[in-house]
């Protein structure tokens, strides 16, 4: 899921007294993809949830992160010091990392598809 679609599910849950049972769903998953990481910084609420759903699926269940930033700038995305340690701590230090080089496979598959429509 989009990271800003993401956190902004959570907090409609919090308003409406759902969250309970929104977190507990996302923690059922085997997996869960945490797109496009960092695009904007968190405001308070999202990184509290953050925290919560990095620590409930921690050593139990996967979580994949793609971000466009480099994990050294993680920490000022997420923003409060202390959060951004504890949220980290559990990603980081247990994290399989690929990093990506070169030309963005979006900009290829245009230049692929503008090719293709003028044959």
């Amino acid at each position: 899921m989009n990271a800003t679609r993401l956190f902004a599910q959570l907090k409609m849950a919090k308003a409406d007294g759902s969250i309970l049972k929104e977190m507990a769903r996302i923690e059922r998953q085997d997996l869960l993809i945490i797109d496009d990481f960092g695009i904007q910084p968190f405001d308070h609420p999202a990184r509290l949830s953050l925290l919560e759903l990095i620590e409930d699926r921690h050593g139990k269940r996967s979580t994949i992160l793609t971000s466009q930033l480099p994990v050294k700038q993680w920490h000022d995305v997420i923003g409060e010091q202390t959060v951004a340690d504890a949220v980290l701590d559990r990603i980081v230090h247990n994290a399989h990392r690929v990093e990506l080089k070169g030309e963005s496979l979006r900009k290829k598959w245009s230049k692929k598809t503008v090719e293709q429509n003028e044959d």
